[in-house]
């Protein structure tokens, strides 16, 4: 006598304005302020501020004029509101690598940016631009 094989159970189609996340952490969509830094593919250093457009603990999307190519090691200088911060100017300054970018529409020049963080990160105080005289 053969044995059969069990019937294998149909599992239900998704809709299709379902979407389907796969990544780890939760991601937040938090405008903040934030000082990129780091080297071009030529060598150059570069410092451009832009608007962050989601955070999450092990990464981040922003959009920069700046030619950073996947494995680009950046710095970012992340504006904290001042409830989280006492009231005071501070700033989460933290380190990663590119992993992904988004080419821009065909007459924009900003590409969006990937970054997943380093374990380390930093939170100091907003510098003072010294007042010209």
């Amino acid at each position: 006598m053969k044995k059969r094989a069990a019937a294998k159970k149909k599992t239900p189609a998704l809709p299709e304005d379902l979407e389907i996340n796969r990544r780890r952490e939760w991601r937040f969509d938090l405008p903040l302020n934030t000082l990129v830094e780091g080297k071009l593919p030529d060598g150059k250093a570069f410092k451009e501020q832009t608007l962050l457009e989601n955070i999450s603990s092990g990464g981040a999307f922003f959009c920069l004029d700046s030619g950073v190519t996947v494995g680009s090691t950046l710095n970012l200088y992340i504006d904290l509101p001042e409830k989280l911060a006492d009231g005071k100017p501070m700033r989460l300054r933290i380190g990663g690598v590119t992993v992904r970018l988004i080419k821009p529409p065909s007459k924009a020049k900003r590409q969006g940016v990937a970054v997943r963080f380093k374990d380390e990160f930093k939170v100091v105080p907003v510098r003072k631009k010294a007042a010209k005289k």
